[in-house]
């Protein structure tokens, strides 16, 4: 499963991609069952893997500054006692 492909983020970094993707099944059925949109798909899964890793380096970073801040605010409040 994949994010919706139609997203303002997903539009923004991967709407050539996606418009091929789009291409290829408007040509048919039979052309997506036989194989033709392969590549296109795989470039569209790259594409969403990218802007998934992206996300999660900066909510790891982000999760990392709130852990620090959360600590100094303890150990403020422990030199306090």
């Amino acid at each position: 499963m994949h994010p919706h492909l139609h997203t303002q983020e997903v539009q923004k970094n991967c709407a050539d991609v996606v418009a091929a993707l789009d291409e290829c099944h408007a040509r048919g059925f039979i052309w997506k069952v036989s194989g033709n949109c392969t590549e296109a798909k795989y470039k569209v899964n790259m594409c969403l893997r990218a802007q998934r890793l992206e996300r999660t380096r900066k909510n790891r970073e982000d999760a990392k500054e709130k852990r620090a801040h959360i600590e100094k605010v303890w150990a403020d409040l422990d030199a306090d006692k």
